[in-house]
């Protein structure tokens, strides 16, 4: 038996499948009736309206309903859709046992303790017929799937079947073919006896002078045959779907098989087995077999043409109560005291191995080839089995090429292989296999050309050649190991408990391990670079060395995966197709209608099996898994490819790009205005926000474009934001900061004519125009401040004006506020009108890339940062050209729109610097060039012209960092911080950076030196560098060793807490360091264990010092012995918990403690005082109280709640510290590290975190 879905409840009395959905029905002893979703594992809905047991179920074939029937005396009709009840059927006196709607028409039959069958019309919601005849509890009642026949099983020992023709005829006079009424007619007619052929003579030699007549008088149902040979009451009857046999099971514990034709019915065989009375028997829907449960808690599956049991499931503590088939798959349903099981009596995947050209299976007992290129299906031989071997199913089957040998295993006797040698002629021909070689295992696989491995049944593995003949003994890695996967030559990889290893056969010994939940299916990429490890819900890929590169989890279990070269990677699940990248992408492809098993994936085009064994053929498109794949390899120029040839779109990949960090990619997939606004925004694009902030016109998104637009440093998109949305006092600031008088005073104006006061003030203010500061004072009448201003910036005139004015008015003079006074007037900007120097911002390669004429130097080309200027001026171009010689400019065009090119020399230097910087030079004799004195300056520069013309800036070292670096250390470095983040929460798992900001600021200021500049300038940042160009880090790893021994001392010195913080600052750096040697990864691996270890056994010593509860106590004490510490600090963890233990009379815990401190061969006088406890607890050997402390049970701490997780139990790991943790904790931040994630995907500490490979230069 195969278990697909399992529930707890209350007990089952019926059960029904959904025809089509994944969906069964319970109904439950309580009066519940479920509705499940058997592939999903969930409960859908809940439907609670009965009162007292459901003992009846079923859905409509076609309809969204399904009708139920109680004990409380009711039949209901449900629609699932609306969730909730219809209408109920009354008329039954007793209780209801089964409900069934008819396939065809709008029927329900339901049987009753009352002695009683009824039909109902559920559209006309009335009794359409009352069938009487038994004369007890009738247990059961169904339709016929074809025929207008009714069976019912009754607790009077007898089974009988109705035949109701004449009330379909009567109810439903349309479904009356030509046939019946010439049938009917022809006795009437001839007045005479009945024909020996009409309907009547049938009915008549079946059962005599026997009807029904229900309440109103007619015989629309007649009982055609009444099967006795229960020597007790008949629970259940069943219909075979196809063949005209029924089977049924009553309370004499047997199953009877009986036959039936036109004129009678018999009895074939009794099956014999159960010992308690059977509750339900049914015809397997797909195979010939009998299923039936009794209440002595056991299924047992029956051969119908052997008339003998060939299976039997038990079950400790439940009886069994109902069964149920699904009408169209291999499923079963079994409802018991505890609750439900749908299973499977036996795995229905093809045993088949992929080839280099086709696929190698089994079907039928053939072993078949199938070849891609030419679609043909080859019988390679037969194989036959001895008949104690029983209907095994191969479970799994290799092919060893080069010397044409199969090996299948099979799960009979427990596990079993068989070895065949395929011969050359035999193929095409289907010849019975010859010599077989035989033996038990739970798995075989090939290791080598002429060797094969197998996993005994006391679990060792035995090295095998082709004679079937042990050449090598080897224990696995683990003791609980129970399956082999082929992993190469050479090599097997081995399952235990939650994780897989990877066993050198050569070595003996694990080479790599991987850990999560069991694996089912092991899939080896082309190359063997990659590995896909399948389990039940979950699959993971890894390399070579079996080191995790991505892990996804799946609600819907997971059939089969294949390759498609080596990053892509197929998968099936019941119902989908679906695609995994080494990076961790993922995406469905499509709907699969049935389970389909792939065996191969090429370029698109897939081949899988189905569970009939037949090869079929998908052709997908392949396009989004080779976008994302391009693009995490950076790849840019097949990006821009697949860009113009496919058409991908959609929110699901614009939300990808933004989520990867590509939102400058994203632009070219959207349409909408909004979108593009939000992304042009993210990724800096000026132009494009522009635009579309243009078409979309509105205040929030001319803000945000303002925002961005201040940020790059280009104020005159910034003014145009700002008076888009007339933000004044912004707009009267940003003139000011540019230098643009002639604005600020048209600023000025508008306050005046808005008579908006503090805006005229602080227009004024701006200026410098202090006449026009105390006229607006005088106006408002804060004469006092008027006069105060007039006289501190040396207005006389106009301050004894105001003097006289206050005097009249009787108010004093003012004091000037100081003594000096100094006129307050903004400075001078260095910039006027032009953009300021603009923010460097990169371009994203897709747009340089897809420049036509090729300016683009390639991807790296593409990488390259440029400078976005809206206007076209050159920011600091022409401007600051000097005139050397006096001569007018050559011909070309001011950027700056200052004076014309005939213009002279103080006129072309206008734009943004004025008249202030011209100088006059023409004596000054021309400098020499190298390239052949003033001719090459005046035959330079742009356009023949004597401008000098800078040259491009090339690429900050900042930006280099941040371009070509994985390290998150010189992304920190380079101050992009949240591209840092990024890389950590995916490289470490990272959830939580607030602890990391101190850190990240000291990196990112440390990495550059500052020299100082002139007066009124800024500093210069020169970047420091280290070896291969990458950022001079602050952290280094001996920086980190010597901090570890200062935090040593602070345990050894007993200060706990702030070793504690030693520690966490420790690992903190660690994640900042770059290593230069995978040696020195290595060592940061090992000082990350070290603080993993001290933070775990600190927080145990802190906690203690907390707790008042002595037998608490005692637990920290004795779990922080088990830390693993320095033998010194080990040393004083004992002696602690060897004290404590003695001081609360743990005399054997003491002693234990004693013992292992005298293993660390401590001092004399430790030691004499350690032997003396010992031979204490062996006088007394006992404890005063129990605690929660086993010394010989392996476990490690739940960092969470401080106690211990033994070996085998189930256990999460925080993916950066590694702390253990139990899986409640599951997705929950680090209690340890304080910034990690517990059971993450993350890969945590690797050399793709930390070791420096990429030269920056």
């Amino acid at each position: 038996m195969l278990t697909k879905f399992e529930t707890k409840s209350n007990r089952v009395k019926g059960l029904a499948f959904h025809p089509n959905r994944p969906w069964v029905l319970a109904s439950l002893h309580n009066g519940v009736v479920q509705l499940w979703d058997y592939r999903m594992g969930t409960l859908l809905e809940r439907f609670d309206e009965h009162d007292g047991p459901v003992r009846g179920v079923c859905f409509h074939p076609s309809q969204p309903l399904f009708v139920t029937g109680g004990d409380d005396y009711k039949i209901k009709v449900w629609n699932y859709k609306l969730r909730r009840c219809l209408f109920s059927l009354l008329g039954h006196l007793d209780y209801i046992r089964t409900v069934q709607f008819h396939p065809e028409h709008p029927w329900i039959v339901s049987a009753s303790d009352d002695q009683t069958i009824r039909i109902w019309n559920w559209q006309t919601r009335a009794c359409a017929s009352v069938l009487t005849g038994h004369n007890h509890y009738v247990m059961c009642a169904q339709f016929h799937p074809k025929d207008d026949l009714v069976l019912s099983a009754s607790l009077d020992q007898t089974v009988r079947v109705w035949d109701i023709s004449g009330l379909r005829k009567k109810l439903l006079p349309n479904t009356v073919t030509a046939e019946e009424r010439t049938a009917a007619a022809a006795p009437a007619d001839s007045g005479g006896p009945s024909t020996p052929g009409s309907l009547s003579s049938k009915l008549g030699k079946a059962m005599p002078n026997v009807k029904v007549e229900d309440l109103f008088g007619g015989n629309d149902a007649t009982v055609k045959y009444v099967l006795e040979g229960h020597d007790r009451g008949v629970n259940w009857a069943n219909f075979h779907h196809s063949l005209p046999l029924i089977v049924s099971g009553a309370d004499d514990r047997q199953v009877k098989l009986w036959r039936m034709n036109e004129t009678k019915a018999w009895e074939v065989d009794t099956l014999r087995g159960h010992i308690n009375n059977v509750s339900c028997a049914l015809f397997h829907p797909k195979q010939e077999l009998i299923v039936s449960n009794s209440e002595d808690k056991s299924i047992r599956v029956w051969d119908m043409s052997k008339r003998q049991g060939v299976q039997t499931f038990r079950r400790e503590h439940d009886r069994f109560w109902i069964l149920a088939a699904h009408p169209d798959s291999n499923l079963l349903a079994a409802g018991h005291d505890g609750g439900m099981i749908v299973f499977k009596l036996e795995r229905e995947r093809p045993a088949f191995t992929h080839l280099g050209a086709g696929v190698l299976f089994l079907k039928d007992r053939y072993v078949r080839m199938y070849e891609y290129g030419s679609s043909k299906e080859t019988l390679l031989m037969c194989i036959r089995r001895p008949a104690t071997s029983g209907s095994a199913v191969a479970r799994s089957v290799h092919y060893n090429e080069p010397e044409a040998m199969l090996l299948v295993s099979l799960d009979a006797e427990g596990g079993s292989y068989e070895l065949y040698h395929v011969t050359k002629d035999a193929a095409g021909g289907g010849e019975v296999a010859g010599d077989c070689k035989r033996g038990l295992g739970t798995s075989a696989v090939f290791v080598a050309r002429q060797r094969f491995a197998v996993l005994d049944k006391n679990r060792q593995i035995l090295i095998k050649n082709f004679q079937n003949e042990v050449t090598k003994k080897c224990p696995p890695p683990h003791a609980s190991c129970d399956m082999l996967f082929a992993a190469g030559t050479g090599s097997l990889l081995c399952r235990s408990e939650e994780r897989i290893s990877l066993f050198d056969i050569q070595q003996r010994k694990a080479v790599g391990e991987v850990s999560g939940p069991a694996v089912k299916y092991v899939v080896w990429s082309a190359d063997g670079s990659h590995v896909a490890l399948l389990a039940k819900n979950h699959l993971t890929i890894c390399n070579r060395k079996l080191e995790q590169l991505c892990s996804i989890h799946d609600m819907v279990r997971i059939k089969s995966g294949a390759w498609d070269g080596n990053d892509i990677f197929y998968f099936t699940t019941l119902n989908h197709l679906k695609y995994l990248l080494p990076n961790g992408d993922s995406g469905i492809i499509r709907t699969l209608e049935v389970p389909l098993y792939l065996s191969s994936a090429s370029a698109g085009t897939l081949h899988c099996l189905d569970r009939e064994g037949k090869v079929k053929k998908l052709v997908i498109d392949s396009t989004e898994c080779h976008f994302k794949l391009c693009l995490h390899k950076k790849e840019f120029d097949k990006v821009v490819r697949i860009i113009k040839q496919a058409k991908l779109g959609g929110h699901a990949i614009i939300a990808y790009l933004q989520k990867k960090g590509y939102p400058q990619v994203a632009l070219h997939f959207v349409q909408d205005e909004q979108t593009r606004f939000n992304l042009a925004v993210e990724c800096g694009n000026i132009d494009v926000a522009l635009a579309a902030a243009g078409a979309l016109d509105t205040k929030d998104n001319w803000q945000r474009l303002g925002a961005e637009a201040l940020k790059q440093g280009n104020h005159q998109i910034v003014e145009m934001a700002y008076q888009r949305t007339k933000d004044m006092e912004r707009l009267s600031f940003l003139y000011l900061i540019t230098g643009n008088i002639d604005k600020l005073r048209k600023m000025l104006k508008i306050a005046e004519m808005q008579s908006n006061t503090m805006s005229r003030f602080h227009n004024a203010l701006y200026l410098g125009d202090v006449e026009q500061r105390v006229a607006l004072l005088q106006e408002v009448g804060h004469l006092p401040l008027a006069y105060l201003t007039a006289s501190t910036h040396g207005l006389t005139e106009l301050a004894a004006g105001l003097a006289a004015k206050l005097e009249a008015a009787g108010l004093p003079l003012p004091e000037p506020l100081v003594a000096e006074a100094s006129l307050l007037y903004p400075p001078l900007p260095i910039l006027r009108e032009s953009n300021w120097p603009l923010l460097t911002v990169s371009k994203d390669a897709i747009s340089t890339i897809g420049k036509e004429g090729g300016e683009s130097g390639g991807v790296g080309g593409g990488l390259l940062a440029d400078t976005i200027d809206v206007d076209g001026g050159a920011g600091w171009g022409d401007d600051l050209d000097l005139d050397l010689d006096g001569k007018p400019a050559a011909t070309g065009d001011d950027p700056f729109g200052g004076a014309d090119t005939d213009a002279s020399p103080g006129e072309a230097g206008g734009g943004g610097w004025g008249d202030d910087l011209e100088l006059d030079l023409g004596d000054v004799p021309d400098v020499p060039t190298a390239g052949g004195g003033a001719a090459a300056a005046t035959s330079g520069g742009m356009g023949g012209g004597k401008y000098y013309v800078a040259p491009t800036a090339g690429l900050p070292a900042v930006a280099k960092w941040s371009r070509d670096s994985t390290l998150a250390a010189d992304h920190v470095a380079a101050g992009s911080f949240e591209s840092a983040m990024q890389l950590m929460r995916r490289q470490l798992g990272i959830v939580d950076f607030k602890p990391l900001k101190p850190y990240f600021l000291a990196l990112a200021s440390s990495s550059h030196g500052v020299a100082p500049g002139v007066p009124s300038a800024p500093s210069l940042l020169a970047p420091l560098l280290r070896g291969g160009g990458g950022p001079r880090l602050c952290t280094t790893l001996p920086g980190l060793v010597e901090k570890v021994k200062a935090a040593y001392a602070h345990v050894t010195a007993g200060k706990f807490q702030e070793a504690l913080d030693a520690f966490l600052v420790i690992l903190y750096s660690a994640t900042l360091t770059v290593a230069e040697s995978r040696q020195q990864v290595g060592e940061l691996k090992e000082l990350l264990s070290i603080c993993t270890e001290y933070l775990t056994a600190l927080r145990l010593e802190l906690a203690k010092g907390n707790v008042t509860d002595n037998k608490r106590k005692m637990e920290l004490a004795a779990y922080f012995t088990h830390c693993n510490l320095s033998p010194a600090h080990t040393l004083l963890s004992l002696r602690s918990a060897m004290t404590m233990a003695y001081k609360l009379k743990l005399m054997k815990s003491a002693g234990a403690f004693a013992r292992r401190l005298l293993e660390l061969n401590p001092k004399p006088d430790i030691a004499t005082t350690a032997r003396k406890i010992v031979q204490v607890a062996e006088t007394t050997p006992t404890d005063e109280f129990p605690y929660a402390y086993d010394e010989r049970n392996p476990f490690v701490i739940c960092a969470a709640d401080l106690v211990p997780i033994y070996r085998g139990s189930p256990l999460v790991r925080c993916t950066l510290c590694k702390a253990n943790y139990t899986p409640k904790y599951k997705g929950s931040k680090c209690q340890n590290c304080l910034i990690g994630e517990v059971g993450g995907d993350a890969q945590g500490l690797d050399e793709s975190a930390c070791l420096s490979r990429v030269n920056l230069d």
